[in-house]
């Protein structure tokens, strides 16, 4: 069954192409085009477009479709010749209540459905996304207080230059997530506007009510003008993409930090032996797939908003069907971070620092900034101890000791772990998670 369909039927070869992954991505958006068919009814009746005993049968069985599809995705299913999620459930309410079924798509198209499918969608994903990048940031502060007394090796250039510590190395991650979730932020408020009613683009005829479908799905604002609610589309996913981009470069960093700390050369970290895995001719070996793998996803996660770009670059104003393959590059990268995420968890919970590293005189030019700047304390002007410390390690008569005295916001000696935490809880309470969670619990619990 095709929507759009008259009295002609395509070509096989030219619908197989054209529908592509289509039905199985379509899967992922199910539960919430049921929310939008809600919503989207109970205005047609509240502007005399449905009869309330329509409207009434109609959310009824939808809230009871949603029931069907708000399952694991495994378990979701189109019946055999149904081309995508919008027909299905325009099927099973024409099957089951006639008529009324066939009224649903009055005032609105498959481009302004699968659009509010998508925001609803990319909504949900960013609320995940969210909490396990918090769960995320709670371990490396927590790991941070853990071992801000562990000093290790601070490199400019890939060389030595001065004390660091893996308190304030976890917590450099971690106050990298705080960044990076004010952008998803950002991208949060691009997706949290309702593009429902801008039909094909082109508005509709019909005195619908947007305001009210928008309040109903918990939108914050609307996409007034509508030929922009068209074309939002591809825009939409790029400026996620970029927001998912920017977690992804952390944990990528992050991963390539661990490979290099766990490389014998370095040696400043360890893992139990179930998380690294063996080589089949050298059984010495210890390998940090895991941070290997996350770093590559993570790598083509941050090329995914330069595809979606190159993807939508040139396209006119209007729907083109090109859009529609943007589903299968931002749809399965939300997975493919939540993925990322919990495993760098797994593996940062689980981690062993080698203590007392800095004890080893390899590391004795690290602290001739220390020793500079205990002469400057003493009086001397800062060029004339650097001078004079500099001499001394040509002259092979540079004395140090290990002990530090950071003090400032941010230090090793002053992490700031809780202002950085306020930062976070700032940043997750601007989202407004619960007041969208409120507006769909109504949604399908109206009777």
């Amino acid at each position: 069954m095709k929507l759009w369909q008259k009295d002609k039927t395509a070509l096989q070869e030219v619908e197989k192409f054209t529908v592509g992954n289509d039905r199985e991505l379509d899967l992922h958006l199910a539960p919430f085009d049921v929310l939008g068919s809600i919503a989207h009814v109970t205005m047609l009746e509240s502007v005399g477009l449905l009869q309330q005993n329509e409207k009434d049968i109609l959310v009824k069985e939808l809230q009871h479709i949603y029931t069907l599809y708000n399952v694991p995705l495994a378990q979701r299913k189109l019946d055999e010749g149904v081309e995508d999620i919008h027909s299905q459930v325009e099927l099973m309410l024409t099957q089951k209540l006639g008529d009324a079924g066939k009224k649903i798509h009055s005032a609105r198209s498959r481009n302004d459905q699968v659009l509010v499918d998508l925001k609803l969608f990319l909504r949900s994903e960013i609320e995940t996304l969210v909490n396990n990048t918090t769960a995320l940031f709670d371990t490396l502060q927590q790991q941070s207080e853990k071992y801000k007394n562990d000093l290790l090796p601070g490199y400019t250039h890939l060389q030595l230059a001065m004390p660091s510590s893996f308190g304030l190395w976890f917590g450099a991650y971690a106050e990298s997530l705080v960044d990076d979730l004010i952008t998803v932020h950002a991208a949060y408020e691009v997706v949290n506007k309702n593009p429902l009613g801008s039909a094909a683009g082109y508005g509709s005829s019909f005195p619908i009510n947007r305001t009210l479908t928008t309040q109903l799905l918990g939108f914050e604002a609307l996409n007034y003008n509508v030929v922009y609610a068209q074309m939002g589309r591809g825009k939409t996913e790029r400026i996620v993409a970029a927001a998912l981009a920017n977690i992804a470069a952390t944990l990528s960093r992050l991963s390539m930090d661990a490979c290099l700390f766990l490389n014998q050369n370095f040696g400043f970290i360890s893992f139990p032996d179930e998380l690294t895995t063996g080589s089949s001719i050298m059984p010495h070996k210890k390998n940090p797939d895991v941070f290997e793998l996350i770093r590559s996803h993570c790598n083509r996660i941050q090329a995914l908003p330069n595809e979606i770009m190159m993807m939508t670059t040139n396209l006119p104003s209007g729907y083109h069907r090109d859009l529609q393959l943007l589903k299968e590059h931002i749809i399965p990268a939300f997975k493919n971070l939540n993925d990322c995420i919990a495993m760098t968890g797994l593996m940062l919970s689980n981690i062993t620092v080698k203590k007392d590293l800095l004890q080893d005189e390899k590391y004795q030019y690290l602290f001739s900034v220390e020793e500079v700047n205990k002469l400057v304390v003493q009086g001397m002007p800062f060029r004339d101890a650097y001078k004079k410390i500099g001499l001394d390690i040509e002259a092979g008569s540079f004395t140090y000791h290990t002990q530090l005295q950071h003090t400032h916001e941010g230090s090793s000696g002053n992490l700031c772990t809780a202002q950085i935490a306020g930062m976070m809880q700032s940043v997750k309470g601007r989202f407004g998670f619960e007041k969208v969670k409120a507006a769909l619990d109504k949604l399908l619990h109206t009777a």
